[in-house]
């Protein structure tokens, strides 16, 4: 899906990074994780828990970074706050996000990412 999109681009998501900050993050997860829905945040916490790694390559980071700042904005290509459609350019950009780095998710990393969505769920 995201891979088709040509607005979600893994060089449009690299200007999104500056955007990204844990403290941004958490608060949004907690209002948003229920609506977002099973999977997407499993992809939020999977990009957290990734980009923790020491051993990740930058480019990894970059997209990384890009896709959890793009997340954060409220008001992005479609606002957050719109019912139905407000998630879908965040949850396309997280799973390109998380197609481009899979090879750097340890099953550690899932392991600790479907605990804490079955934790929040």
């Amino acid at each position: 899906m995201a891979k088709n999109n040509p607005i979600i681009t893994e060089e449009r998501l690299q200007k999104y990074q500056g955007h990204y900050s844990e403290e941004k993050l958490w608060p949004k997860m907690k209002k948003f994780a229920a609506r977002l829905g099973g999977k997407a945040t499993y992809y939020v916490l999977v990009l957290y828990y990734v980009l923790q790694s020491p051993d990740v390559p930058l480019s990894n980071k970059t997209i990384i970074l890009g896709a959890l700042g793009y997340f954060i904005l409220p008001l992005d290509l479609i606002p957050d706050i719109i019912p139905a459609l407000g998630f879908t350019d965040d949850i396309a950009a997280l799973t390109l996000a998380y197609k481009a780095i899979q090879t750097a998710v340890t099953p550690e990393i899932k392991a600790r990412a479907e605990a804490k969505v079955k934790e929040w769920m």
